[in-house]
């Protein structure tokens, strides 16, 4: 077990490997990065490592869930914003997806990455890909139904995939203030669209 000093944090173990997996799953790909890489980057022995997580794919399976409440927290916090509001409310969660996407370092949608990483759709990384994926459209599809929206599973589908084509486009484009935007006009066109129906 690596030697504790003065300056290791007091951050639990099992809290510094998920950190360290954030970023590095995040930076690298989950494939590329090994757990003895982990390990070494959280400053755990493999004793602790495995107690926390019994194998890389629960490591995984973990992080992606840690994303997933980042992104339930920030629509909850929009909704808390705007009760009244669903437009509001699907306005902030573009414009946050915007904002992201033009960090430097952004390296598009951990989910969507995730799934490239992990073809099978029974892998328990895909599941929780999928969990996500379908907490996400149903938030959509339940602000375009209190906005009047026709066919709100349609449409919600369609959003899912601006934002999806918007990340993608950041990555390979680089961080530019156009893709939030583009994304923001695109959404906002498709919904005004399906209102008007």
């Amino acid at each position: 077990m690596p030697a504790t000093t003065s300056s290791t944090p007091t951050v639990p173990a099992r809290d510094r490997v998920l950190e360290a997996a954030t970023r590095l799953f995040y930076a690298d790909g989950v494939r590329a990065v090994s757990a003895d890489t982990l390990i070494a980057e959280a400053g755990v022995s493999k004793v602790t490592f495995y107690r926390h997580f019994p194998s890389k794919d629960a490591l995984v399976v973990a992080y992606l869930q840690a994303q997933d409440r980042l992104v339930r927290d920030q629509v909850a916090a929009l909704r808390e914003q705007h009760p009244d509001d669903p437009a509001a409310v699907l306005r902030g969660y573009a414009e946050q997806a915007g904002s992201v996407a033009c960090l430097a370092g952004f390296r598009g949608c951990p989910f969507v990455n995730a799934a490239v990483e992990f073809p099978d759709p029974d892998h328990p990384v895909r599941r929780a890909v999928a969990v996500h994926r379908d907490w996400l459209r149903g938030e959509a599809e339940a602000l375009l139904a209190d906005l009047g929206v026709q066919d709100p599973p349609a449409v919600a589908t369609t959003l899912l995939m601006l934002r999806d084509g918007a990340m993608v486009a950041a990555v390979l484009a680089g961080p530019s203030e156009d893709v939030g935007a583009d994304l923001l006009r695109a959404a906002g066109e498709v919904v005004r669209g399906a209102t008007r129906s």
